[in-house]
């Protein structure tokens, strides 16, 4: 089924409830895992289940912290300290206390969930702030924090040996904007797992390099 299909008109805007909705998602699903399980690598990825964890609850805190400043940056990030634990593992500015075990570290994702949500609720839709791929506005940054949450989620269940399959909806509208090259005639969860490199689809390998288009629309 084409993503058109799936929603039957064109994608709306993405929202600060849609936000909101992934966290509460993932956070939901997170809360199977197994207790012996958040050492275990994450999917492909080189970090472990709590760390990735850290590095998604880092993700939508840093959003919220670029759209947070009466003038936001528009050439650089608002300069927290990020550091990792260890060599090779992610440089956050967010670390969960280990003593608090997951239902602590499920706290921290959800509460820089809330940040964002937050931010991208109550700042003007004509605010500009930075991001490496380019400057973007406030539905910008919500779409990106949900496609951080879908994609570290699918890391994190593939891990965890959990089932991930979020709503077909909101993945069509962050794929309409963020990714609007994406194959068309794709369901949209699949899309987006390839668009973000970790998936492939008929006639499309596997990408071993992406990058979302966070240009604000005209």
């Amino acid at each position: 089924m084409s993503r058109s299909a799936e929603s039957g008109l064109s994608p709306s805007p993405v929202t600060a409830d849609d936000l909101d909705l992934a966290v509460q998602l993932a956070v939901k699903a997170l809360r199977e895992a197994p207790s012996a399980a958040w050492d275990d690598k994450a999917g492909s990825l080189e970090w472990d289940c709590w760390e990735t964890v850290e590095h998604l609850s880092d993700d939508l805190f840093a959003y919220a912290a670029q759209l947070g400043p009466k003038a936001p940056p528009l050439d650089g990030e608002v300069p927290f300290v990020w550091e990792s634990r260890r060599p090779g593992g992610p440089a956050n500015a967010i670390h969960a206390n280990r003593e608090a075990g997951p239902a602590g570290l499920l706290q921290v994702l959800e509460a820089s969930g809330a940040l964002l949500v937050a931010m991208v609720r109550t700042r003007p839709p004509r605010t500009r702030a930075h991001h490496v791929f380019g400057v973007s506005d406030p539905e910008g940054f919500a779409a990106m924090g949900i496609v951080e949450t879908l994609v570290h989620t699918h890391d994190l269940t593939q891990g965890l040996g959990l089932a991930w399959n979020p709503p077909a909806d909101l993945c069509a509208r962050v794929l309409a904007r963020l990714f609007p090259d994406a194959p068309e005639s794709t369901e949209s969860w699949p899309a987006l797992l390839w668009a973000t490199g970790r998936a492939e689809l008929p006639g499309r390998p596997r990408l071993t390099t992406w990058r979302w288009d966070v240009t604000p629309p005209a």
